[in-house]
């Protein structure tokens, strides 16, 4: 039980169960001593006053100092002792402990990120350094794999219109293909997708790093929805995909109602490009106590239950091949979720599995609520 005690406590602890350590040892030296040496100088003094000139008080005088003398020196070199040995184990015990950490610095240091530390047990500062050196190591790791994914998602997101470009301009050039109004339109379309996915990255990495100006103010959020949803109904129509919605009145928010906008037509698009002909999209929008909510739920694909966290990374897919094929840049649910974020607000998604459709979900400040009059 005491050594589990001690386990757990902290460097302070410790370091104050060892000068108290020390205290003791000195003190319990000059009383013992006091009560061994002292009596005898006392009484070899007394026995000498005998046949002496000096008296009886002055040779209690010199017992005393001598007693007291030799008992402080004595308790001081105990004491020295004991601290030099209480400091060279602490020393020791605490290198030990921080060599795993400093060993695992190196490692990181060297470009390796399967890094783990375990828990020295010196005190719950050192546990907590190495916890929090562990999840750092765990972020780089994800870190890098993301920038790896993320340069190759790029890359082939950008080689498909560059190589279209290159392709056409080769061919006018050769005199195989004409500058004719159809052409123009084909090169205009790839143009159009090349700034749209330097706009989305630039977008979404401003809104990641704060630098995004909003421009709140008081709005009626049910006009949003429904400007959104007769945007994109004639896409749905196209598409062959019902598109309903059921909004309440009085959802009052404070917020940038173009980039909720935003965030709602990114949804919207998503969820058409996953749902099939004669598939169903419902939007609710109502309030939630302190929260405005809206929901855009579809009958689509869907999503398995390993992918759901990742939804809402950058070029994240389920199926790269099929997502490429439905003209997804993969940044539009990252654009959302960071939006909503700077609202103060979240975007969650939830699905039953494949095939079982899905719903995303946001929820943004109340007017009036604890967040809602920023």
């Amino acid at each position: 039980m005491i050594r589990a005690r001690l386990t757990r406590a902290d460097l302070a602890a410790r370091l104050l169960l060892a000068f108290v350590l020390v205290v003791l040892v000195g003190a319990a030296t000059a009383w013992l001593v006091g009560a061994v040496v002292g009596p005898a100088l006392f009484h070899a003094h007394m026995l000498r006053t005998t046949g002496t000139a000096e008296s009886a008080t002055e040779h209690a005088e010199r017992a005393f100092g001598t007693a007291a003398a030799l008992s402080l020196s004595l308790a001081l070199a105990a004491a020295l002792i004991a601290s030099t040995v209480v400091s060279v184990a602490l020393a020791r015990r605490i290198r030990r402990s921080l060599a795993p950490l400093a060993d695992a610095a190196r490692r990181v240091a060297a470009g390796e990120r399967d890094v783990r530390v375990a828990p020295p047990g010196v005190g719950p500062e050192f546990d907590q350094v190495a916890a929090s050196f562990t999840e750092m190591a765990a972020q780089l790791a994800e870190v890098e794999q993301t920038r790896t994914r993320l340069l190759a998602d790029l890359a082939h997101e950008m080689r498909t219109p560059v190589a279209v470009l290159g392709g056409y301009l080769e061919a006018i050039g050769e005199g195989v293909e004409q500058a004719d109004d159809q052409t123009l339109a084909v090169l205009r379309d790839q143009t159009a997708r090349l700034a749209r996915l330097t706009e989305d990255i630039a977008l979404v990495t401003s809104v990641e790093d704060g630098r995004l100006r909003l421009d709140l103010r008081p709005a009626q959020l049910e006009q949003v929805v429904r400007a959104a949803v007769a945007s994109a109904a004639p896409a749905f129509a196209d598409a062959g995909v019902a598109l309903g919605s059921e909004v309440a009145d009085d959802l009052a928010v404070t917020a940038d109602p173009d980039r909720v906008g935003q965030v709602l037509t990114n949804l919207l698009d998503n969820a058409r490009r996953h749902t099939p002909r004669g598939g169903q999209v419902d939007v609710l929008a109502r309030r939630d106590g302190d929260a405005v909510v809206v929901e855009v739920a579809d009958t689509g694909e869907g999503i398995a239950a390993e992918h759901l966290p990742r939804v809402f990374d950058r070029f994240y897919r389920v199926d790269p091949a099929r997502d490429r094929a439905h003209g997804g840049s993969g940044i539009g649910l990252a654009i959302a979720r960071a939006i909503a974020r700077a609202h103060g607000g979240t975007l969650s998604a939830q699905s039953r599995g494949p095939g079982q459709g899905s719903t995303f979900t946001l929820r943004l400040p109340a007017a009036g609520g604890p967040d809602g009059d920023r």
